[in-house]
């Protein structure tokens, strides 16, 4: 079975939450949907008049504070470790998908034990590709796109995100977007969960690539969804702060310029396409 978390800071309820929620309550495989938000002020009231069906259960979590995105997502998480759910899905509220999708990821997964965690391929509403299966990054790759002309970051940022790569070919890669994380609840147990002191963006390259150490994180395309991607950080000098904070945490806690297993992981995900440079 699978428990599906989304974390919610200001939803739009009516626009984003109410469909999605009710599109993942079609899915056969699910047994518990959690809500988690991390808003100012509770939206208990409209959450109960919204009128969820009972099955599978749908649990409105107020934290009373901002969390964070996978501190948040932890406390579902748990819940998923103590009862035994084989499957958990961290998903973001800006998603659309279809129920059916979720069924047959699952039926993937029970077929695939070696797989750890899995994402699928990623839309924008206008139909272009979101390049979220990528390589480990290092410094040059995120600080540099975020600041300098993209005309000179071009080419190093398609190796970084793989567009060279046959989009509809799976691919075992060290970087899942946190998005969609399909993830198989042991691996992601064994691996420590979501670093909490990760407050907002590099956590899921971090779960990532610790679950890649004895499980295959997979892009897999053979299912579709569409991302309503925000980039909060590139219209938000504050949340461009929280991006960069959170980014020197990373860096301190895996290495700036050495980082062995990245350069290990990178390189195996490389050997994997053929005609891309190391």
């Amino acid at each position: 079975m699978l428990n599906v978390s989304i974390v919610l800071y200001h939803p739009n309820w009516e626009q984003n939450v109410q469909p999605l929620v009710k599109e993942l309550q079609r899915a056969q495989c699910i047994h518990r949907i959690s809500l988690i938000d991390n808003s100012e002020a509770s939206s208990e009231k409209l959450f109960e008049s919204l009128n969820f069906q009972n099955s599978p259960a749908v649990s409105y979590h107020f934290t009373g504070e901002n969390l964070g995105y996978g501190r948040a997502h932890n406390i579902a998480l748990r819940e998923s470790i103590s009862d035994n759910i084989d499957y958990h899905l961290v998903l973001n509220d800006d998603i659309l998908l279809h129920s059916e999708d979720l069924d047959t990821i699952h039926a993937y997964m029970q077929q695939h034990p070696d797989v750890g965690c899995l994402m699928p391929r990623v839309f924008f509403p206008d139909g272009n590709e979101q390049f979220l299966a990528k390589l480990l990054p290092t410094p040059f790759d995120l600080f540099a796109r975020r600041f300098l002309p993209e005309a000179l970051t071009r080419k190093h940022n398609k190796r970084f995100e793989l567009q060279h790569f046959d989009h509809s070919r799976s691919l075992n890669v060290p970087y899942l977007s946190g998005c969609f994380m399909f993830l198989r609840t042991r691996a992601a147990a064994e691996a420590g969960l979501f670093d909490e002191r990760f407050f907002l963006y590099p956590e899921d390259i971090d779960l990532t690539r610790r679950i890649h150490r004895h499980n295959k994180t997979l892009y897999w395309p053979k299912v579709q969804i569409v991302h309503n991607h925000r980039r909060a950080s590139y219209h938000s000098l504050r949340m461009t702060l929280v991006h960069m904070r959170n980014l020197c945490r990373y860096f301190n806690k895996w290495g700036w310029l050495f980082d062995r297993e990245r350069r290990l992981y990178n390189h195996q995900a490389i050997r994997q396409i053929p005609g891309i440079d190391e």
